[in-house]
């Protein structure tokens, strides 16, 4: 029988997130904060949205908040690379287009 250690991120009674690493279920409880607090903010504007555009708004700008605090003190974010996971199915999609292309071609 194994003992496994679970952190669960809990928010108003309501379990949110389970993790297995102390450090990622801290990370994950400070970005719901973040939100929260935009949420908050956000609340306080003259903009009118819906609860849930106005959740789902918050929950954006606190999961990318750095590129957003680079963007807020003027300068300009770093382009993410696309992961290799991400770039290899952009290769497959592109090697699948290039065949259908063929094919077209073909049939033409």
């Amino acid at each position: 029988m194994a003992v496994i250690t679970r952190y669960i991120v809990e928010r108003n009674g309501e379990e949110k997130m389970t993790f297995v690493s102390k450090k990622e279920a801290d990370a994950y409880d400070k970005e719901l904060d973040i939100a929260e607090n935009l949420q908050v903010l956000l609340e306080k504007s003259d903009i009118e949205m819906d609860d849930s555009l106005l959740e789902n708004i918050s929950l954006y700008l606190a999961r990318h908040r750095e590129p957003i605090g680079l963007i807020l003190k003027g300068s300009k974010p770093k382009a993410e690379k696309p992961k290799k996971k991400d770039a290899t199915k952009l290769q497959a999609v592109e090697d699948s287009t290039e065949d259908t292309a063929g094919e077209d071609e073909k049939v033409a």
